[in-house]
């Protein structure tokens, strides 16, 4: 990823200079990785940026604080109007949005409550997070040999900055090993997701994801497709998967705002069902591209147009 330092990043309310954008180090968040946060695309819809699902991913950082117990001092409506400010001052039709709240410059300790919520927006252009061979030849995964979180530890329906430590031990094993990505079981050995994406199975012509009770994200992603995929005479279930099922799999695929749907053509170096993106697959993902690029209507209002 190459980053474009010319931009600004809207912080508190105000915009800054790219390189100034910057914490303390004595922030609450960088000793105690007390963040949450979001991942957002908007994509060039003819000629006009426009926004995914904007609402439901502000509306999903608001949650995600409540858990915490973090009081952001704006209201949701503040933050998707600051998301497009961001997008308008930088002069981009097509970009990654990343916005997160954190526990800033106060005092260190656990209990974090003397420590400000600080809220910070950055937007930059992201292509295809594992490749864009990858969203049609497919990626080879590993199941990883790090666990999701188990129940009643880290809650893992908050995309929370501390989560991701245990996604990036998932993710720096499955580099090791010369995989693309990995896929994490849960603390029962059933089908959780991967690093930073949510997963779809198809066997016989079924298709399955696992369900909220594997230590899962409720992707904003997953739930798309998953309305998507009720426009297709497809069955669809939401349940516990245990992991053979990935071995045996017609088809599988990852989604996710970074990952999009991205096809996947091994696990554990089992080829799954051709070695290369399904004709389910392809339908699901050519659909999901054709809406958000304004090649189709857009009859999910999935969008937020910006002039």
């Amino acid at each position: 990823m190459a980053w474009d330092e010319t931009g600004k990043i809207w912080m508190d309310g105000k915009f800054v200079e790219w390189k100034d954008a910057n914490t303390h180090v004595l922030s609450h968040v960088i000793h105690y990785g007390s963040s949450v946060f979001e991942g957002i695309r908007c994509y060039e819809n003819n000629g006009k940026p426009a926004i995914f699902k904007l609402k439901q991913h502000v509306k999903r950082l608001f949650e995600s604080a409540k858990i915490y117990k973090m009081e952001i001092p704006y209201s949701q409506k503040d933050i998707e109007e600051a998301i497009k400010e961001t997008i308008s001052i930088n002069k981009l039709k097509e970009c990654y949005i990343r916005p997160v709240s954190y526990r800033g410059y106060g005092s260190l300790g656990v209990n974090p409550t003397s420590s400000p919520v600080n809220t910070a927006i950055s937007v930059w252009g992201w292509g295809s997070y594992l490749g864009e061979e990858a969203l049609e030849k497919g990626v080879d995964v590993g199941v990883s040999s790090w666990r999701r979180m188990a129940p009643n530890t880290l809650p893992s329906m908050s995309k929370s900055g501390a989560n991701y430590m245990n996604a990036q031990l998932a993710k720096l094993e499955a580099i090791e090993n010369n995989y693309d990505e990995c896929i994490m079981l849960d603390t029962e050995g059933f089908i959780g997701e991967g690093s930073g994406e949510n997963i779809f199975l198809i066997k016989d012509d079924v298709i399955y994801t696992p369900s909220l009770s594997s230590a899962i994200l409720k992707g904003i992603t997953r739930d798309s497709i998953m309305e998507l995929i009720t426009t297709f005479d497809y069955e669809l279930r939401e349940e516990k998967l245990p992991r053979e099922m990935l071995y045996l799999a017609d088809e599988l695929f990852f989604t996710g705002t970074a990952a999009e749907v991205s096809p996947i053509r091994s696990v554990d170096g089992i080829q799954i069902g051709n070695g290369k993106r399904g004709h389910i697959t392809e339908e699901i993902q050519s659909k999901f591209f054709s809406i958000v690029e304004g090649k189709t209507e857009d009859t999910f209002n999935w969008l937020t147009y910006l002039e």
